[in-house]
């Protein structure tokens, strides 16, 4: 597992230790990022079910500001402060060990805002739409934020629902990316 690309290119980073958690592949990584633009200009990233950290840590990489990175598993925070030393990333990237559910309220009080989340939960706890409403009732995203849902190729998620507008979707192998638009009604 390494970054794809951007100012940590090509620098390797730790996997998470054990079968709790189930890294997204740099194939994977590297399509998502390119049908997103490749490289960014600022923003706030929020990934829930952050593993290793490799996709938040990409997405600094390309020119994100700041990347909030959670994950309720202790071996997963372990790796993923291990992995933002290894980056010297400590001011752009918060690691919250936590539930989502939990995590989200207290992002809210503190009056975050997210321009791009990253959402892949364990494929048997999938329960992308209720995440996404609840980040909407919570006010966490930005105007025109995009939430990318990774699934298995079985997951059927709607293409509307509340203020999310699927614009993208696209499969490798046993997984599928799934692209979200907010817009404020």
């Amino acid at each position: 597992m390494r970054i794809v690309s951007g100012k940590f290119g090509g620098i390797r980073l730790e996997g998470v230790k054990g079968d709790k958690t189930r890294p997204t592949t740099d194939k994977v990584k590297e399509s998502l990022f390119s049908m997103l633009g490749a490289y960014f200009d600022g923003g706030n990233f929020l990934d829930l079910y952050a593993g290793s950290g490799a996709v938040g840590l990409e997405a600094i990489s390309r020119g994100m500001d700041t990347a909030v990175l959670v994950d309720r598993q202790y071996q997963a925070i372990k790796t993923i402060k291990d992995n933002v030393t290894k980056l010297h990333a400590e001011e752009q990237v918060r690691v919250i060990k936590g539930t989502a559910e939990k995590v989200l309220i207290d992002l809210s009080s503190e009056g975050q805002r997210f321009d791009m989340v990253f959402l892949d939960p364990p494929y048997k706890l999938q329960k992308m739409v209720t995440v996404m409403e609840q980040m909407q009732r919570l006010n966490l995203l930005a105007e025109g934020a995009i939430v990318i849902c990774e699934t298995d190729n079985e997951t059927e998620l709607p293409d509307q629902f509340a203020s999310f507008t699927k614009t993208k979707q696209k499969e490798y192998g046993l997984t599928r990316l799934n692209f979200y638009r907010f817009e404020v009604e």
